[in-house]
């Protein structure tokens, strides 16, 4: 039976390396072995690298991120602005209307008159549009009825508006209060 003794095949490993390097000399194209040491540094600096790299897409992502989230929170807070300059004429030309002394009741409708139109200007420049469904049939999606009453036109026609709906770039901001026809 034989026995492993691992001294002895130590030593037949270190002949037989021997015998490798000697026969490749002997060729003449030396095999020079890389140095582990050596190897491992570059495997060490490659993944430092990699690491740095890692680190510094994480890092732009985070900064990407947090920027993106504060353009929308500006939106968000400054979105009206331009409606609410708008709007700030308006309530000028009211109070001009108000602080007049001597004011007739022709003067004040008139001066009325004029500040409605430069609120229809400013729901025309935002696209706010009025719902005023007379006539039309019910649409419970923009209308909201309030009662029915007896009429000549068809069942679930509006027949009068007790209050204006509105619409924001055509989605409902308010529907309008209706009377409807129950027919007759």
């Amino acid at each position: 039976m034989e026995q492993n003794n691992p001294k002895a095949d130590s030593q037949n490993n270190e002949a037989n390396d021997e015998a490798t390097v000697d026969t490749t000399v002997e060729a003449g194209t030396p095999e020079i072995m890389p140095n582990l040491e050596e190897m491992l540094q570059a495997s060490e600096r490659l993944a430092q690298e990699h690491y740095d790299a890692w680190m510094y897409a994480k890092a732009e992502s985070e900064n990407i991120r947090r920027r993106a989230a504060e353009d929308v929170s500006k939106a968000q807070k400054f979105a009206v602005e331009r409606f609410s300059n708008e709007v700030l004429a308006v309530k000028d030309s009211l109070e001009a209307g108000l602080a007049v002394e001597t004011a007739t009741v022709e003067s004040f409708k008139s001066g009325m008159e004029l500040t409605l139109k430069q609120l229809s200007s400013v729901f025309e420049k935002f696209n706010i549009a009025e719902i005023n469904p007379v006539g039309e049939k019910l649409d419970p999606h923009k209308h909201q009825a309030i009662s029915m009453i007896a009429s000549e036109l068809p069942v679930n026609t509006v027949v009068s508006v007790m209050q204006k709906g509105y619409t924001l770039n055509d989605r409902v901001l308010r529907p309008a209060l209706v009377l409807v026809s129950q027919g007759q």
